[in-house]
């Protein structure tokens, strides 16, 4: 939830008022001279691979997440700024926090005046209006799960195409007031507003995936060119003026080059022949004593609110069998995925869905040697013997990993381990472009993977719902982020009641987000292996580097090349 507003005494209101004025102005005017000393340059950045689509709405893959919100605004906008501050929910495209009205079911916003798409467009409430409709109409991975409880969504989902999102989001051009409707309560729902699926469009955006086609934003950068084999570029919008800087400020940088195609070995190499800026990928594991000795201070380690995990599909043989799924779980060593990450000092072996830190965290281990608080080491014996009595042994599994070392390493321990317990198994490598979307899409019948799921926003439902929630596994598309096709209906009732809770009763809702964690993997949907940490290698010319808590990534906004 966005952080409360407290009650000031009357008697103190006069001097913390001078005392804010005072302090906002002098970090204008530090801000003013940081501007001033630091503005201008390139950032070159270096990844193994692209990262899919740019369309805001339809992209849920980390690499551009942190880079869509320097491009595109919401209504409110997470704050620009490192560590536990960026998570905090502040005003964006709009004046301030809405008005919450009709117990917690009706949110009023006002559009700011004067800010212009990166084409010249004037920012209208119809831009608004359209943005949530076309939401629908390309079948975003959270139109299903953030924002279903938006008055018409339900008649949206039924029939993208002709979504209108009737009663639900109303424009008044007049006052440039916007009011979304919801049929329940939300406590969640500035959260996912601030996130970009929630991004403003110009209203003739069309309503498909613009794939490698730049979008207009009203950012203070405006991508300019992507090709998905090379390189996505971009650089100010010319027509950004700051607005709010808390909410998104005038970045340092005049521009930024994210070449394609250098292993991590190779970006590790660009880094330090000054030939690149920021590397992308985790170093690899063979030389993390090397940087972490000789470059040091170039070095930034940050916990993650994520988790590494393989996905079993449930509707899929072997593992639409629980014994079957209850052998993987069985036979993983989580040492060696975390060895393969680079040790326990970049992560943490877990069997839950839920990272620590997020309420209803309760710490568990069902499928271990010795099932307890905390995983004891992988059981071999019985994990055959589960796959001897599903009678699924020597059945074929392939496992889909994305053209990673990590995610190569661990799929070949993974082979690995199905063979061993009784399956044929084999591993198939795919560029990391198109990984995440291929493995949702059940039409390509991909019966287990290795991959990743950072949190949008510290919430239980951003890990519980949207990787194991009903609403987020939809047949046949690249936007299903319920990988494994998993539905229970009984354990979706008690997300839903707990979604409900989290309005009036946090606590409450803790409790039965812990319930709900334990007893989904009673059913073993996906296998658990890592809580990670961030390591980003960075030059010797970046400064002012900051790591943001909501996005999982560097702050780019915020920092600056000498």
């Amino acid at each position: 939830m966005p952080t409360p507003i407290r009650k000031i005494s009357r008697a103190m209101t006069v001097p913390l008022a001078v005392g804010l004025l005072f302090q906002s102005a002098q970090a204008a005017e530090n801000r003013d001279a940081l501007m001033s000393a630091h503005r201008g340059g390139t950032v070159r950045l270096v990844s193994k691979s692209a990262g899919g689509t740019i369309d805001p709405h339809i992209n849920y893959a980390p690499l551009y997440w942190n880079y869509f919100p320097g491009v595109y605004d919401g209504l409110v906008a997470f704050r620009k700024a490192g560590g536990a501050e960026s998570l905090t929910v502040v005003p964006d495209l709009a004046e301030a926090l809405p008005k919450v009205e009709n117990d917690g079911k009706t949110y009023v916003f006002t559009l700011r005046t004067g800010i212009t798409f990166s084409n010249g467009k004037a920012l209208g409430p119809e831009d608004v209006v359209a943005s949530f409709r076309r939401i629908f109409k390309v079948s975003s991975p959270t139109s299903g799960t953030w924002f279903n409880g938006i008055v018409g969504a339900e008649a949206c989902l039924a029939k993208p195409a002709d979504c209108t999102l009737d009663g639900g989001v109303i424009a008044d051009a007049s006052s440039r007031t916007i009011t979304i409707n919801l049929t329940a309560p939300d406590a969640e729902f500035l959260y996912k507003l601030a996130m970009p699926h929630a991004s403003i469009l110009p209203a003739e955006t069309p309503p498909r995936d613009v794939g490698i086609d730049p979008v207009p934003g009203t950012g203070p950068y405006a991508f300019e060119s992507y090709d998905p084999n090379k390189a996505l570029v971009w650089a100010r919008n010319p027509h950004f003026r700051e607005w709010s800087a808390e909410a998104q400020p005038d970045g340092y940088a005049d521009r930024f080059e994210l070449s394609f195609g250098l292993t991590a070995d190779a970006q590790v190499n660009a880094i330090i022949n000054d030939q690149a800026d920021v590397m992308i990928d985790q170093p690899p594991a063979t030389r993390l004593a090397e940087i972490g000795t000789k470059f040091a201070d170039q070095v930034h380690l940050n916990p993650q609110l994520a988790l590494w995990y393989l996905p079993l599909n449930v509707n899929l043989p072997p593992f639409d069998n629980l014994k079957a799924r209850q052998a993987v779980a069985l036979a993983v060593d989580l040492k060696a995925a975390v060895n393969f990450f680079g040790g326990r000092n970049l992560a943490t072996p877990t069997c839950q869905v839920l990272p620590p830190d997020l309420e209803g965290y309760r710490k568990f281990c069902l499928h271990t040697r010795n099932p307890g608080e905390k995983w004891s080491g992988p059981d071999l014996d019985k994990a055959k013997d589960l796959v001897k009595a599903s009678g699924t042994a020597g059945q074929p599994v392939t496992i889909l990993v994305e053209d990673s070392d990590v995610a190569r390493n661990i799929g070949a321990y993974l082979q690995s381990v199905l063979n061993e317990i009784g399956y044929a198994a084999s591993v198939k490598a795919i560029s990391s472009n198109i990984h995440y979307g291929y493995i949702q899409n059940s039409n390509n019948k991909v019966q287990i993977s290795v991959t990743q799921w950072y949190g949008d926003y510290p919430a239980p439902s951003d890990f519980l719902n949207v990787l194991l929630g009903c609403g987020s596994f939809r047949k046949g598309s690249d936007s299903s982020p319920n990988i494994s096709g998993f539905c229970d209906k009984p354990l979706q009732a008690k997300i839903d009641r707990a979604l409900a809770l989290q309005s009036t009763d946090a606590a409450a809702a803790g409790t039965l987000w812990a319930e709900i964690d334990r007893e989904a993997m009673e059913q073993v949907p996906l296998v658990p292996l890592f809580n990670p940490k961030q390591v980003t290698l960075v030059s010797k010319r970046v400064g002012n580097y900051q790591y943001s808590t909501a996005t999982n990534a560097w702050a780019f906004t915020l920092g600056w090349v000498r």
